[in-house]
């Protein structure tokens, strides 16, 4: 049973379901009993994107498709990855991405639908020794949406991958990341955001596999859920025997806004190694109160000291990214879905 062959075929019964354990929060069987038909090719204009206006290379796909981003040995490039999905059909995109010895990469990547499409994309990065990426992700859906993004990545030795999500949600959306630590001095920093309002739902699904000496991740995401919205969290870092001097830091914090949102945050680590250093933590709750009352006691009115106590809790997450254009384009995005309350 996958995705990408539900949307090939058009069978619903392919879709993942409850009953499989990494999907038991994000069920599309239950939600999709009739596939919509296969999308129409799209021949107009997609407009600009969220990180159009920082220049480099543009690679958009509107309605599916297939590309390969190659980077070679020593050089530099920034490509602005869109995923565009017009009107209510179903689709598939896949992308892969390699990067040669000492190679860098900034990608800047967006998913943007208009309608109630079913969309999943695949993407592949493989990075050779020395290499970089930042990967920053804006998943602006409509909230009638469908979208499951599922990336892997295979570090080398020397290597750095470093990856920030910023998502509001759709009808159902998952953001899946899996990747392959060779250990060898690689590091890996792996951040999200989730800010849901109205009935949205947003998964973000993270699997780490160390499988070598001398490794390092660090991931820490945080999200805000109110009305009817529901997050998932689900983070999982394994240390293989021998993946010895693996340092490994876990940490999802989440607020719940409104009686009927949900959070389900599910970390874990899975240790076969000794001589480690890992650690995880969740915590789930409301807003501070007396960081509220403190606020309205010096005048703030309640909308706007709801949102800035609100943002001021996200902004640890957005000061990570590293790319400072980008980090202004993540911060207005965040104040803009607060939209003034949180």
């Amino acid at each position: 049973m996958t995705l990408a062959a539900a949307i090939r075929t058009g069978d619903a019964g392919l879709l993942p379901s409850r009953r499989d354990e990494d999907w038991r929060w994000t069920d599309l069987r239950g939600l999709l009993r009739v596939l919509p038909d296969a999308s129409a090719a799209f021949a107009g204009d997609a407009g600009a994107g969220p990180f159009s206006a920082l220049g480099g290379e543009d690679l958009v796909l509107v309605n599916g498709g297939r590309a390969e981003i190659a980077v070679e040995a020593g050089e530099a490039r920034q490509v602005c990855l869109r995923f565009v999905s017009r009107g209510a059909g179903r689709h598939a995109s896949v992308v892969r991405v390699t990067l040669g010895e000492g190679a860098r990469l900034r990608l800047l990547e967006s998913y943007e639908s208009d309608g109630a499409s079913l969309a999943q994309v695949d993407l592949d990065i493989v990075q050779a020794g020395q290499a970089r990426v930042e990967r920053v992700v804006i998943a602006d859906d409509d909230a009638d949406a469908v979208t499951v993004s599922q990336t892997q990545v295979r570090l080398s030795p020397g290597s750095r991958f470093s990856q920030s999500v910023l998502t509001s949600g759709a009808r159902r959306q998952r953001l899946e990341t899996r990747i392959l630590h060779p250990g060898g001095q690689a590091e890996l920093r792996l951040d999200g955001i989730y800010l849901l309002d109205g009935k949205r739902h947003a998964d973000l699904t993270t699997v780490v596999t160390h499988q070598g000496v001398d490794g390092a991740t660090g991931q820490l995401t945080k999200g805000v859920v109110r009305d009817q919205s529901r997050a998932v969290f689900q983070g999982r870092i394994t240390v293989a025997e021998g993946a010895d001097r693996t340092a490994a830091r876990m940490a999802h914090h989440g607020l719940i806004l409104s009686d009927r949102a949900e959070i389900d945050a599910k970390p874990e680590l899975e240790i076969y190694a000794d001589d480690v250093a890992c650690a995880h933590g969740n915590t789930v709750g409301a807003l501070d109160q007396d960081a509220l009352f403190y606020a309205l006691q010096r005048g703030i009115p309640a909308d706007e000291a709801l949102a800035l106590l609100t943002e001021a809790f996200i902004g640890e997450v957005v000061d990570r990214i590293e790319f400072e254009p980008a980090r202004d384009i993540a911060r207005a995005w965040v104040t803009a879905r607060l939209g003034g309350r949180p």
